[in-house]
Order: structure tokens, then sequence, then C-alpha cells
């Protein structure tokens, strides 16, 4: 019990992650846009939260220039999309190359720039003495696993019981309907764009400054953004269900840490114990099973099926039949 207590406690952790990554992606695609570049955003959030944290003592100022930095850098992946009505596979995968070259570029030498602040640990006092589940969820966390656990019902709230939230559905289910009345559709989309971009850099930040902290290189996010984009399929667009299968894909990334080490399975000696081949194969698993959910999603019937936006992917041209 106390090393599953230890795995989730840490999945919530790790999951923290993907759940800002996850959400962002959600509001992104729910516009109408698909953004491939999460990976990118999130490696400018790291690198921009990791550099002011360390110049400026203040990790809250990190936070800050992570969500501007990748939220501007959106923009791009924007105008290609929205005013170019370029390719989006293409421009979202130029987005992450080049997110991984500014802040590989810009974020030389970070790692031996010193002691860096990191964002606090808090226990919530009364809840983190609830039996298992308080020390899951409520027991020395960084402070932004809590942001996160008010973070994705609002985000749910808002795209489903308020009167923005069904702009937002509008711009990606029927755009054109939307834009008869009145809606502006190219401003919402440019905003929910951007809004993607400040949960990426937000991811980003919890990465540098909380979950992975002290370090920074072009192996800070591994891959992660990759998975947020997979969790969105997995989500069918549900903040909700981004948040639990945020949690799970942390346990599991902590699982696939902890099952290779020295423990017993059931009374048993662990067979992945100093075994190079099974761990190079347990750590293949969560992004073989994203690119699965990937392929699945790209199918235009399951998508149907599984809720995706109607518009999604399609560029918006106004007076265009149809979508």
């Amino acid at each position: 019990m106390d090393f599953l207590i230890v795995v989730l406690q840490a999945g919530v952790a790790t999951g923290t992650v993907l759940l800002f990554a996850t959400l962002g992606e959600i509001f992104t695609e729910r516009a109408g846009i698909l953004n491939l570049g999460v990976e990118g955003m999130m490696l400018i959030g790291a690198m921009s939260a990791f550099s002011v944290a360390s110049k400026t003592g203040n990790p809250w100022l990190g936070v800050l220039a992570a969500m501007l930095a990748a939220g501007l850098i959106s923009q791009i992946h924007g105008f290609i999309s929205i005013n170019l009505q370029a390719d989006q596979v293409v421009s979202g995968l130029s987005l992450t190359f080049l997110g991984v070259g500014i802040s590989l570029v810009l974020g030389e030498g970070l790692s031996s720039a010193g002691a860096v602040a990191l964002l606090p640990t808090v226990s919530v006092p009364l809840l983190k003495s609830i039996p298992i589940l308080g020390a899951i969820f409520f027991n020395n966390h960084n402070i932004m696993v809590y942001v996160g656990y008010v973070l994705f019902p609002l985000c749910w709230y808002y795209i489903n019981r308020t009167r923005p939230g069904l702009h937002l559905r509008a711009i990606g289910e029927y755009p054109a309907a939307a834009d008869a009345l009145g809606i502006n559709v190219y401003r919402l989309r440019y905003f929910y764009v951007f809004v993607g971009g400040l949960l990426c850099g937000l991811a980003g930040a919890t990465i540098s400054l909380a979950t992975s902290p002290g370090w920074f290189s072009e192996l800070t996010t591994g891959g992660q953004g990759w998975i947020a984009v997979g969790l969105v399929i997995f989500a069918q667009w549900n903040p909700i269900r981004a948040a639990f299968g945020a949690y799970i894909f942390g346990a599991l990334r902590r699982l696939i840490l902890d099952i290779q080490g020295p423990l017993m399975i059931f009374g048993i000696a662990n067979p992945f114990f100093y075994n190079p081949y099974y761990g190079f194969f347990l750590q293949m698993l969560p992004y073989a099973f994203t690119i699965l959910v990937l392929v699945i999603g790209s199918r235009e019937a399951i998508r149907k099926r599984i809720g995706s936006p109607a518009a999604l992917g399609l560029p918006y041209i106004r007076g265009q039949r149809g979508l």
C-alpha cells in the first residue's frame, strides 16, 4: 500500500504538467485550431521560467514570463493558420522545431547558472489527514498541483456552462453560423490559440520550477507535449477526463521508473531489475499509447464519434459554404 501511495502521489505531481498542457490544447482545438507545437511551447516556457527565476530570485515572475513567452510564440501558429490559412499540421510541427531551437539557443548555459528560486511545496492541514486520499492528493505537493485541482473544473464549467464557452464551441463546430450571429471567429480563434500557449507555458514552468527543478536542457520536457496532444483525444476534449488521463499517465511514468528498482512483486524478485531491455520497453509504453491514440483519432468517422470539433483543422474563410 505504501508503494502504491508513493506512485499515485508522484503521478499527481507529474501529471499536473500534462494537465496544464492538455487543457491548453483543449481550448485551442475547441476553437477549431489544431496545434502540434505543444512540445515547443512547453520548452519555451521551461526555459523562460528557469532563466527569469534564476536572475530575479522570484519563481512567480518566472511563471509569468513562461506563460507570456509561450503565449506570444503561439501567435505565430495563429497567424499562419488563421490569416494565411496554411496547413495546421505543418505549422504546428514547425512551431515545435522553432520552440526547441529558440529555447536551446537562449537557454544555453542555464544548467550551470547555480541555484534557482523554486515554487513552494505545501500540505493542506486537514485534508492531508484523510486516509490514503489525503496522502495522495493533499500532502507535500508543490503549489502548482493545487492550482491544477482548481483549474480543470473551472475550465469544464467555462466551456460547458458559460456564454463565452458557448461561443468557443460554436467557432469550433460551425464557424460560419457563429459568424452569421455576429461572433468574431478570427479574433476568438487568435484568443484561444493564445490561451493554449499560456497554459503550455505554465506546464513548462511547472517542470523547471516544481516537478524537475534546478536544471534545463533539451530533455526537460521529455516528450510530454506529445503525450498531451494524445490526451486531448483520449479525454474527448473534456477537461474532467483530461485530468483523469493526466494523473493516470503521471502515475504510469513514475511506476515505470520504480518498477525497475530492486523490489518484490507479489513476493517474487522483480524481473525488470537491472534489465535494460525491459527498461527501454517500459519507457516506450506511454509514447506508444500516444501514437496509437493519435492514429485512431485521425480517422474521420472515429473523430466524429468521440466528439471532435467539426471544424478542427479546417481554415475558416468568410463567405465560403459549409463550415
